[in-house]
């Protein structure tokens, strides 16, 4: 009995190592197959009493070894992630694009028309390796957009521990048949989607331009959670894409400046944005689009880069206004995202030294999946004078910055899930806001004192020391919600529309904290199964309104909605977006007043 028992937990386990790694179904065939001879075959040996203590070790032996080799044979494949979630979607109507036709595929519900894995530049592999984005290379025939292209280099987790983090943080995680793969990752990855209502529209329709997040080191275009359906359906188009992350998108090198005729290096993630940017403005027509009326929008480090496209010179009249949430770079010294050009190069310098290379043109003969070993930093944009010609403050001191229009904000507890692993306690509290605030460390202590209860007691996380409550909120300003501050600031005084919003809704998955927003905003809400209730889809919709209100006339205001108020000179409420929709007070007004100190310094 005892054998029996413990023969059917290891294979219970077993499986459950092989679904969270996404094995192929073939690998729990194998092993219910082997675990059932294995119970079969000591049976009979039993009845001939011939099942010894010697025969029991190799038995058990020969399980562990036939689960390891089935491991490792029946691995998951790799795919690309399907445009929609049916299986044999129909295929769009051919559409005409300036590098070749091609079709898409239309949602469940034929609502939608999604086409994906669209190239809007060349690879930039081999010698375009560190350099401008090219011009995509046009092809014959028709071409099948059905899935998403591949997402671009960057470190990713083990596949198990993935799954587990959805199981402990996000808690969105399903056991489901169909996906047992693993999406690619590729230096070829300058692929754009986009998501276009079906039917007839008497005028061209409104863009959505989407970038996405990850510090600017992860991320990929096929992430649930901005997807453009249900947006689409209230009669937007939304485009989202990958571009170069990390040491691809974003090492400088003096050598790569004089290389390039541009006199530009740092920024090749950003300049693929533009590029797709410009070619969504000279191709979305095609689509039913309207290229005079594109927003760039973006959510963390996608929000510090619509910030960088609003003051590049290259992006001018390529969009008209901008959805910007929980992060930017005008702050007179950002605290993440960007950098300056001496400490961009001298970072490049460490990953010359790493591969033992002089110059930058030897870098690119070395594997794309050894690169990104690199131990260097290389998550922040900087001022090559070609995409950025100076600090971005700058160029809003000067009102030379292209949005509209601006919808922005930032949720309750945006640091909270960044210092899971960092202790604070009465003593060390001070020191840890002196990493970011120097000096003026001693002023955010009086402001948000040590032993200050966090916001929101629900959904905390108990990482350890007694004034982690106090330093989330602190960091929460100063890493996120500031930038905000100072953007709307920026636009007040020049006299253009900003509307700021504070997240505040509790859920079972993410609740407020980062990126806790997105599900809501597009429409994502119900690709998560029981993790949000009827209040959540309310909010959902009125969010989504919102957002699509803002992308058509530049106002997210409209019949049926909350009235939500522009920042003004004696405007500074925000709209708090949670079960009760209403203006409030910016809970942190007190410590951007340190904050402001702070930078008045650097």
């Amino acid at each position: 009995m005892l054998f029996t028992i413990l023969l059917f937990i290891i294979t219970l386990l077993y499986i459950a190592v092989l679904e969270l790694s996404k094995n192929i179904l073939l690998g729990w065939c194998i092993a219910i197959v082997t675990a059932v001879g294995l119970f079969v075959g000591r049976r009979l040996l039993m009845k001939k009493n011939l099942w010894t203590r010697k025969i029991a070790a190799f038995c058990w032996g020969a399980l562990v070894l036939v689960f390891v080799v089935n491991y490792v044979v029946t691995a998951p494949p790799y795919k690309n992630v399907p445009a929609v979630d049916i299986k044999n979607p129909r295929a769009t109507e051919v559409v005409h694009v300036e590098q070749g036709d091609l079709t898409g595929v239309y949602n469940a519900e034929e609502s939608v028309k999604v086409y994906a894995g669209i190239p809007y530049a060349a690879p930039p592999v081999g010698e375009l390796r560190f350099r401008e984005p090219q011009a995509p290379k046009s092809w014959d025939g028709v071409r099948v957009c059905d899935e998403f292209g591949p997402m671009a280099m960057q470190a990713r987790s083990n596949t198990m521990y993935d799954s587990l983090s959805h199981i402990l943080g996000w808690h969105d995680y399903r056991v489901k048949f169909g996906d047992e793969y693993l999406e690619p990752m590729s230096e070829d990855c300058l692929y754009l989607n986009v998501f276009a209502p079906e039917g007839n529209y008497e005028e061209p329709l409104p863009v959505l331009f989407y970038i996405h997040g990850g510090s600017l080191s992860t991320g990929q275009s096929s992430y649930t959670e901005y997807r453009g359906e249900d947006l689409a359906k209230r009669g937007v188009i939304v485009v989202n894409f990958a571009y170069r992350l990390n040491v691809f998108g974003y090492y400088a090198a003096d050598d790569l400046k004089v290389e390039s005729a541009n006199g530009t290096t740092g920024n090749y993630g950003l300049l693929d944005q533009i590029a797709a940017l410009q070619w969504v403005h000279d191709n979305i027509a095609a689509f039913g689009g309207n290229p005079n009326q594109i927003t760039i929008a973006g959510e963390s480090a996608g929000a510090s880069s619509v910030n960088a496209i609003c003051v590049s010179p290259l992006s001018k009249e390529l969009f008209q206004y901008a959805i910007a949430d929980s992060s930017g770079i005008v702050a007179k010294k950002p605290f993440h995202t960007f950098r300056s050009y001496e400490d961009a190069t001298a970072q490049g310098d460490v990953v010359r030294e790493e591969f033992g290379v002089k110059s930058s043109a030897e870098l690119r003969s070395i594997s794309a999946e050894e690169l990104l070993q690199t131990l260097s930093n290389q998550s922040a944009m900087t001022v090559d004078c070609y995409a950025i010609v100076e600090q971005p403050y700058l160029t809003y001191e000067k009102g030379e910055n292209h949005e509209k229009a601006l919808l922005n904000g930032f949720n309750a507890k945006e640091a909270d899930a960044f210092l899971l692993a960092t202790e604070a306690t009465r003593d060390n509290y001070v020191e840890l806001l002196a990493e970011d605030l120097g000096e003026e460390a001693e002023a955010m202590a009086e402001v948000v004192p040590w032993d200050s209860p966090e916001r929101d007691q629900k959904f905390i996380v108990d990482a350890g020391g007694e004034a982690k409550g106090a330093l989330n909120t602190a960091y929460s300003a100063i890493w996120f919600s500031y930038s905000h501050y100072v953007w709307n600031n920026y636009l007040i005084d020049q006299g253009v529309p900003c509307y700021e919003y504070y997240f505040t809704k509790t859920n079972n998955s993410l609740s407020n904290y980062h990126a806790g927003e997105l599900p809501y905003a597009y429409g994502n809400l119900w690709r998560h199964p029981g993790l949000y209730d009827e209040e959540d889809y309310q909010l959902s919709d009125v969010m989504q309104q919102y957002w699509v209100n803002f992308v058509k006339t530049g106002n997210p205001n409209g019949e049926g909605l909350p009235e939500w108020k522009d920042r003004a000179k004696d405007q500074s409420q925000l709209l708090q977006l949670d079960t009760n929709i209403q203006m409030v007070d910016d809970p942190n007004e007190a410590l951007y007043q340190v904050i402001d100190q702070y930078q008045a310094k650097q």
